[in-house]
């Protein structure tokens, strides 16, 4: 028997490759399905199963692509009601693997489908809990993404979970591996650990949602407290793995088609798509197509684009660094924006070669900030999370956060200068180009954000408070 965690650090996500005796199951895939495919062709083993542990709200899944490329059979738990073929497991269904076995144990809760499942040794001894979105390291699922699909208020999935963790994960072994499919970073829970496995004897014993001597009321009180609402395109997720999507060959033919300067003007003219530059920040700022946006592929892509792109039907035309045109297009695909519709081939040296207008945006490092503060007339914006921006930050510094842009955008006035920063530089850039496009010229980046000004010493920065959310 082997266990592999695929993790995924973009989407905090952990996917998990199983065999047995020249068979294989794979939990909570990815949208790209060549890795488990090859891992399969790798070991001489048969994918006979593909286990969704509930419909996934912060990224597409694998489950139709792989399913249909290796034969397996999709298998989900009570509640579902998926628009195409899978197995609707019962709860306590047992399916054998090779010489072992996985256990169904329905959870509802987080969703009202969601599943955990069991792994037994051929001697018939728990191993290993695949929890899905029940039970994370140091945090459980938030229970108010499914509201409106199981027609319950978050406190009554609160309950629910509550019940779910009480009556089928509590009483397991305390030395069974749990194996969560999110870790920090993730939006599924507003506090979860670094740590992506642990043994359910510590979870019992750290995880606040675990106290034996917890009632269902503090429960409830306790894993709805912190919640901040949820990025817009979750539902949009949701439907896709419910009800399907394009296979993932054809979102990335159409995504990694290279267009001329010319034919990718006309391409964003004709089609209205938003121009997405990929490049890292710095980059991006000192020269870049005017009205594009800077969401670097080296930082939290997938979740970004998701959070401030509301259609996932958007079209989209992508500026890459050279090489990386498929990570790009496959990134989008896994939060569902399948209509990217091509490259500017040869990238910004190509565009500049051919005489086309280009923009910038000033950044300066914290001492040139402070430098210029001193002079009067700045006002500074911090746009990382309400969380973060309660625990510490610069004395009168107004809280923008990016993830709420919109609202963001209203307490900029165009008749004032401002220092932009998050907390190392990535989101500011973010932040600061999209308000450009709008027609915003008054921002200025701050190299190396919050940590960069707070470790210059030349500003008054408020006592540390620790964060009881990282949401």
């Amino acid at each position: 028997m082997k266990i592999e965690q695929i993790y995924t650090g973009c989407l905090a996500q952990g996917a998990y490759f199983i065999e047995s005796n020249g068979e294989a199951a794979v939990i909570d895939p990815l949208r790209e399905v060549a890795p488990y495919l090859e891992r399969a062709e790798k070991a001489g083993v048969k994918i006979k199963y593909v286990f969704e542990t509930h419909f996934h709200a912060d990224f597409v899944s694998g489950h139709l692509d792989l399913a249909a490329k290796s034969g397996a059979t999709i298998v989900y738990g009570p509640a579902a009601n998926p628009d195409f073929n899978a197995h609707i497991a019962s709860d306590n269904e047992v399916f054998k693997l090779g010489n072992i076995t996985i256990k169904v144990l329905h959870t509802p809760g987080h969703t009202m489908e969601s599943t955990c499942y069991l792994l037994s040794d051929e001697h018939g001894k728990d191993i290993a809990l695949f929890s899905g979105d029940t039970l994370f390291i140091g945090d459980v699922g938030r229970p108010d993404l499914a509201q409106k699909a199981a027609h319950l208020t978050q406190e009554q999935l609160a309950e629910t979970l509550f019940d779910s963790l009480r009556n089928k994960i509590m009483p397991l072994n305390d030395d069974i591996t749990v194996y969560p499919a999110h870790g920090a970073g993730s939006a599924c829970g507003k506090n979860m650990s670094k740590e992506t496995s642990d043994t359910l004897g510590n979870q019992k014993n750290l995880n606040y949602a675990l106290r034996a001597d917890m009632t269902k009321a503090e429960f409830v009180k306790e894993v709805t407290t912190g919640l901040m609402p949820p990025p817009a395109y979750f539902p949009l997720n949701v439907a896709m793995n419910k009800k399907g999507y394009e296979s993932i060959d054809l979102v990335l033919q159409k995504g990694t088609t290279a267009l001329s300067p010319a034919a990718f003007e006309a391409a964003a003219n004709e089609t209205s798509a938003i121009i997405l530059d990929t490049r890292a920040a710095q980059v991006f700022a000192k020269s870049f197509i005017p009205n594009s946006i800077n969401i670097g592929i080296d930082g939290g892509f997938a979740p970004w684009v998701g959070a401030l792109i509301p259609d996932i039907k958007q079209p989209i035309l992508l500026i890459t660094d050279a090489g990386r045109e498929e990570e790009v297009v496959t990134r989008l695909a896994r939060v569902g924006y399948d209509n990217a519709l091509g490259f500017l081939a040869g990238g910004m040296d190509a565009w500049l070669k051919d005489g086309r207008e280009t923009d910038h945006i000033v950044s300066l490092t914290a001492d040139e900030m402070a430098t210029e503060y001193e002079k009067g007339g700045y006002e500074i914006l911090d746009v990382r999370k309400h969380s973060e921006y309660d625990s510490e930050h610069i004395l009168n510094a107004l809280n923008a956060p990016l993830d709420f842009i919109n609202e963001s955008m209203l307490k900029v006035d165009k008749h004032k200068t401002y220092f932009v920063h998050c907390a190392a530089g990535y989101r500011s850039m973010i932040f600061t180009s999209i308000l450009k496009a709008r027609g915003y010229d008054n921002l200025i980046d701050v190299k190396g954000g919050f940590k960069a000004i707070k470790d210059s010493g030349k500003f008054n920065v408020s006592e540390y408070v620790c964060p009881s959310t990282l949401l």
